[in-house]
């Protein structure tokens, strides 16, 4: 599967974050990577409770005590580790879509190919 360079390691920090686009069924959708417990996770950009970004486009992903992903527009709040609700309007049981990322010497890297659309009830 094609890959896509989407930051340096060191521009994310511990539970830090980065936004960038990937390829998706319709085109280019927003997407983010964060850094929880050393390890980088990335997802779409998409709440799912309203489909809107989680940052509002400002590029803050986590709530003031870095414990959870939190959608700015109306407060879901989300796992870092896995993506899955852990609170507030978002639907029981959904999860952000997650994206597969890799880190190898100093690059964190997405693959696209695959089809990616956000989660839908």
């Amino acid at each position: 599967m094609p890959r896509r360079q989407v930051a340096r390691s060191e521009e994310i920090p511990e539970r830090g974050a980065i936004r960038f686009r990937v390829r998706g069924g319709s085109g280019e959708v927003p997407a983010f990577a964060v850094r929880v417990g050393g390890t980088v996770r990335a997802y779409l950009n998409v709440c799912t409770h309203r489909e809107l970004e989680l940052d509002l486009g400002d590029g803050t992903f986590f709530t003031p005590d870095g414990s959870r992903l939190r959608c700015r527009a109306h407060g879901a709040l989300f796992e870092p580790e896995t993506g899955a609700c852990a609170g507030g309007v978002c639907p029981k049981r959904s999860t952000l879509t997650e994206l597969p990322v890799t880190e190898e010497d100093g690059i964190v890297w997405v693959e696209e190919g695959a089809p990616i659309e956000p989660w839908r009830p």
